[in-house]
């Protein structure tokens, strides 16, 4: 590759970093799937077993109501399940290959019917900002680590959030693993719980 060539390339992969603005290298993922698969079922155990708020529509229009943070949760594990082991890929938008900007948007279609920007820097611009002590699942979560990236994920509750982490691809991580605790930033809230779990039920009632 002459010094043209490899320059050109140079150029496009910070072109496509500044672009998705997801953190790309040095992360210290500490893997926390474990937590869900000992303690939250899997969707074929919870189709196998008594029908819950997830998949009774009556059971759901009046749960959104009552415990709208616990329909979005549900919600959110079932995105986890379909993503989970997705690896990551800087600039990516499929099951080939995401990167944390893109998962976030995917999430938030194919979960909410909500539509989010496609990048961290413009996510970090949606809904209104939050403390950590008031997160909610369904929140954005935006870490800054040293450089120009960023990286987003979505809370899911407990001192967890999903995410498409550079190191391990889709997964679960802790806020208080030492990495992510130390380049914490800040959060967002795109809509209220209600609403939020409101657009879930009425999608998939719909």
């Amino acid at each position: 590759m002459s010094v043209a060539q490899t320059c050109r390339a140079a150029t496009v992969l910070i072109a496509l970093g500044l672009l998705t603005g997801c953190a790309a290298s040095g992360q210290r993922d500490v893997a926390d799937n474990e937590y869900f698969s000992r303690d939250m079922p899997s969707l074929a155990e919870r189709a196998a077993g008594r029908m819950s708020p997830v998949n009774n529509p009556l059971a759901q229009g009046d749960s959104f109501l009552t415990n709208p943070t616990g329909d979005i949760r549900r919600a959110l594990l079932a995105e986890h399940d379909r993503w989970a082991g997705t690896p990551y890929r800087l600039g990516g938008t499929s099951f080939s290959g995401v990167d944390c900007s893109a998962l976030v948007q995917n999430i938030f279609n194919e979960a909410f019917q909500v539509d989010l920007p496609r990048t961290t820097g413009s996510q970090v611009h949606t809904g209104v900002p939050i403390a950590k002590g008031e997160l909610s699942a369904g929140d954005l979560v935006f870490f800054r680590p040293p450089g120009s990236y960023r990286h987003v994920g979505i809370y899911v509750g407990e001192g967890r959030f999903l995410h498409a982490s550079s190191s391990r691809g889709v997964m679960i991580s802790k806020l208080s693993n030492s990495y992510w605790s130390r380049y914490y930033w800040q959060a967002r809230r795109p809509m209220t719980s209600t609403d939020l779990a409101m657009r879930q039920f009425a999608y998939t009632d719909g």
